[in-house]
């Protein structure tokens, strides 16, 4: 076994440092849309909101950074099809098109859009991440919270009070936490 470093060519993401196939990248985008199911059941009620903080969000964006854009896509986009087609796997064990699912295909432009700046080197460095999970996280609620004020006919008054300002503490906390792992992530591939 050797001891050389792990070295990622320029353009790679974390999901690349595996060897490359089509099994590979199939694992990686079932894995993905598994993993935003399971985060999304940690569901913690809003009062007064129709939508529960969840680890859903945070799932999507790791996903996303971790796999790319293409393969974050096609995980998020997995994930949105099998819940629309019933399985119980959006928050709080809910499927099909609720007043939240704005946020799920928010999650799907976020995933990609997350994916392409790791590409570009994004999730390298702690200030870098910050950004990239706050982009992230600003592309969900503009597709999330007018989906949610044409779903429950609400004002963008309303929307934004129930979708928005109740989640902007806790996405704070999500962007620090990924500052911290991707960039360390990327570190520990480094060392020999």
């Amino acid at each position: 076994m050797s001891t050389a470093s792990v070295t990622a060519r320029p353009g790679a993401v974390l999901a690349d440092l595996l060897p490359s196939s089509r099994v590979r990248d199939a694992a990686l985008v079932l894995g993905g849309a598994a993993l935003t199911g399971l985060a999304a059941q940690i569901a913690v009620p809003v009062p007064g909101s129709p939508v529960p903080v969840t680890g859903q969000t945070f799932a999507a964006l790791l996903v996303g950074t971790t796999l790319g854009a293409r393969r974050g896509f096609a995980a998020l986009a997995l994930y949105a099809a099998a819940g629309l087609a019933g399985v119980p796997w959006f928050a709080q064990g809910g499927s099909g098109a609720s007043v939240s699912f704005g946020y799920v295909l928010g999650m799907l432009l976020a995933a990609a859009a997350v994916g392409a700046l790791a590409r570009r080197g994004a999730d390298r460095s702690p200030l870098r991440m910050a950004g990239t999970m706050l982009l992230g996280e600003a592309l969900v609620y503009a597709v999330g919270v007018p989906y949610l004020a044409f779903a429950a006919h609400l004002s963008a008054t309303q929307a934004i009070a129930a979708g928005l300002t109740p989640f902007l503490l806790g996405d704070a906390l999500k962007a620090a936490l990924a500052m911290g792992a991707l960039p360390t992530a990327w570190k520990l591939t480094n060392k020999s």
